[in-house]
């Protein structure tokens, strides 16, 4: 993926602010550790939980048990929202990422998947039959999400809102 362009909306900017570049974006995708995911439950209801995810190869990847909520909800809507950043009101950099989830079950991207999570999280992933298995015992569907929309709302002075879209 070639680096996309940000468009600054200024409705919601300081009328200073110009958009964040798409390197400091990336920067924060990459080094975040914990993200907030968003899926709708059957009955339409939001479904909320954080959980850690890996920025890798133009996607955010994470995974879930089959029967977790959020793993039942995939199973009918891919639809998804993942965001991060900071609880402070007047720094930092708010990213969010809006796409479709889309399971991961090659063997050979499983493994760099799960080497990355080792080094960036220190979490341990064994690759069996197109899942994560952590033990013998559990599995993970690994899923993936390219971007259609990404948001970074800029916190410092001055406040800004960027929105990149991807086709």
């Amino acid at each position: 993926m070639s680096d996309p362009v940000g468009e600054l909306d200024q409705r919601f900017s300081d009328p200073a602010a110009t958009a964040r570049p798409w390197s400091e974006v990336d920067g924060i995708l990459t080094r975040a550790e914990i993200f907030w995911l968003s899926t709708v439950r059957g009955d339409g209801r939001p479904h909320v939980t954080p959980l850690p995810a890996v920025w890798a190869f133009d996607a955010l990847h994470f995974c879930t048990g089959a029967g977790e909520q959020k793993g039942r909800n995939l199973e009918r809507n891919p639809h998804v929202v993942l965001a991060t950043g900071t609880p402070e009101q007047r720094a930092g950099l708010d990213v969010v990422v809006e796409g479709a989830a889309v399971r991961v079950s090659d063997e050979r991207r499983l493994t760099e998947l799960a080497a990355l999570w080792k080094d960036r999280l220190d979490w341990d992933f064994a690759v069996r039959d197109g899942v994560f298995a952590p033990d013998g015992e559990h599995q993970a569907l690994v899923f993936a999400v390219s971007p259609a929309k990404i948001l970074a709302f800029g916190k410092g002075d001055p406040f800004s809102q960027t929105r990149f879209l991807f086709s």
